[in-house]
This record gives structure tokens, C-alpha cells and sequence, in this order.
């Protein structure tokens, strides 16, 4: 899962980025309404962690116009406005939660996962391919009734080759998930995720098999035996 968080708070921000990395998930982080932007027309996120006193919008009228844009993902408003009219405020504009300042990062880490747990079906929270099933919100991966032992990059990985089951994922798409802003990955990066994520996977009657497509990506697709 990404997650993108626009919070003008310097200290908050690392704070909030580390809590959510050590839950295994990916975050891009802003301090401005514009910057949160054009980070949108670029990247698919799943959820948006999102303050509302930011210095360059107010986060209720940014709230209201992403989802006059169709912004349909997951909106968590993080905020120091705990006065009931306010919070109604921001969920009438569209936010699907709201957390006041301060808190506790167990709870907003729990407050994410029942997001997830709520997304729409199409968001697929469970994912089948082959033998294989991926649970999106608990991050659990399961082979009949056996659970796989994947660390957070590898889960990672696995998501998002089953999420194209049958289709090749170019090389350059799974280096962009696999990155955050500004954090470059060496260039042989992927290919040692493949080949440890294929390793763990091999020992379980998975019937999915990882195909390098030479020159293009890589391909999950199901086997026959």
C-alpha cells in the first residue's frame, strides 16, 4: 500500500513516515496542498493521511475539490480542530475519518487498516492468484492454510505482480513502486527482490510461477501441475 501525507510540520512528518514504513507500507510526504497535487497526477495511492491547517489551502476546501475531481480514494483528516462542528466540517467535504492531534500512532496505524478494510471491492482487499492469497489490509500471505513469512519489500512485490496476474509488469513500473520521492534504488534492485520473493515461494504448492519477460519485466502466471 501508498500512502500519500500532506502535513506542514516538519517533525510530524518524519515522525508519521516512520511509523507507517515500519507497518510495511510506502509514503510520499508534503508539506503543501499544491505539492500533494501534483504528486496525485503522477502516482496511484491508496490513502491520503491529510492535515488541514496547511499554509497554502485550507485542507477543507482541498478536501472538497479533490473529490469534485473524483478523488475516490480513502481520506484520513489529521488534525488539531477537535470541535464537533469542525469535524463534521471535514467529513461532510468528503474525508472518510478524522483524527485529532494529538494521537497515538498505534491508533492511526488501526484507523488505516479499517480504511482498508472499508475500501470499495474493487480495491480487491483480499487477492486470489493461482494457490496464492494476499490479505491487503493485514498484509498476510497464505498458501491454502499456510501462511508464507515475507518480509515488508517482498510483500510488496507480490502485491503488485498479482494485482496484473497474466500481464507483464515492466521493469520501470515495479522500480517506481518499490521507490519513494528522492530515494533512488540500484539498478539490480529488482531483480534480487525477484529472485528472493521466488525462493520463499518455491516451497509452497503455490502453482504460481514468475516469469522474467528478458528486456521488458516480469510475469506471475499459473502453472498447470
Amino acid at each position: 500500500m501508498r500512502i500519500l501525507l500532506i502535513e506542514d510540520s516538519f517533525r510530524l512528518r518524519e515522525l508519521l513516515c516512520e511509523a507507517i514504513r515500519d507497518a510495511g507500507w510506502k509514503i510520499d510526504a508534503f508539506a503543501l496542498a499544491q505539492e500533494g497535487r501534483l504528486a496525485l497526477e503522477g502516482t496511484d495511492y491508496d490513502l491520503m493521511l491529510l492535515d488541514l491547517g496547511l499554509p497554502d489551502e485550507d485542507g477543507i476546501a482541498f478536501l472538497r475539490s479533490l473529490r469534485a475531481s473524483k478523488v475516490q480514494m480513502p481520506v484520513l483528516v489529521l488534525t488539531a480542530r477537535g470541535a464537533v462542528d469542525e469535524r463534521i466540517a471535514g467529513l461532510d467535504a468528503g474525508a472518510d475519518d478524522y483524527l485529532v492531534k494529538p494521537f497515538h500512532n498505534g491508533e492511526l496505524i488501526a484507523r488505516i487498516r479499517a480504511l482498508t478494510r472499508r475500501a470499495p471491492v474493487t480495491a480487491m482487499p483480499v487477492l486470489e492468484f493461482a494457490a496464492l492469497q494476499y490479505d491487503v489490509a493485514s498484509r498476510r500471505v497464505t498458501c491454502g492454510d499456510e501462511e508464507i513469512a515475507l518480509a515488508p519489500s517482498e510483500k510488496g512485490l507480490l502485491e503488485l505482480l498479482m494485482r496484473n496476474g497474466g500481464q507483464v509488469v515492466p521493469k520501470p513500473k515495479i522500480e517506481h513502486a518499490f521507490s519513494e520521492f528522492g530515494d533512488e534504488r540500484s539498478s539490480n534492485a529488482v531483480e534480487l527482490a525477484v529472485s528472493r520473493l521466488r525462493k520463499k515461494l518455491d516451497g509452497h504448492p503455490t502453482k504460481a510461477l514468475i516469469e522474467t519477460v528478458r528486456g521488458v519485466g516480469y510475469m506471475m502466471r499459473e502453472t498447470r501441475g
